[in-house]
């Protein structure tokens, strides 16, 4: 019985005291709900799944536009069931908490709006927009897996 109820509260604890350096809040919530499932509560991804890792490297997809719409694309991010400016916060909560020394100078954070045009379009090949994506960062001098 306390085994039980040990491991319940591990259930209930590991969320919070992984979920990141920046705070609280809905897009906090809605990246637990939503997306560590796969991409795991410190974003960190599952190679074995072949899940990419966002810690130190989301940031990077900024540098190019159509690395911005697949942020927004990725059918993870496009059919949750959240609204344009849910996904906007939880984006650039994702940014800030997993990828903050990979921004580009300049950014400019998802909007509600920016978020809803990119949802329009449907990616039909998502692991080869993203190698493709990969590909011209890696020929701009970026590091990235």
């Amino acid at each position: 019985m306390l085994g039980a109820a040990l491991a319940g509260l591990l259930v209930v604890a590991a969320p919070a005291a992984a979920a990141g350096p920046a705070g609280d809040g809905l897009a906090r919530q809605n990246y637990i709900r939503h997306c560590a499932g796969c991409h795991r509560f410190d974003g960190g991804g599952n190679a074995l799944g072949g899940i990419p890792s966002m810690k130190g490297a989301v940031g990077h997809f900024l540098r190019l536009p159509e690395g911005r719409a697949f942020l927004v694309q990725v059918p993870g991010t496009s059919q949750a069931p959240l609204g344009d400016a849910e996904i906007a916060e939880l984006l650039n909560w994702i940014l800030v908490n997993f990828s903050s020394g990979e921004i580009p100078p300049g950014f400019s954070p998802y909007s509600p709006g920016e978020v809803a045009h990119y949802r329009e379009s449907r990616l039909d090949d998502v692991a080869g927009t993203r190698q493709r994506i990969v590909g011209k960062l890696k020929a701009m001098g970026v590091r990235i897996e």
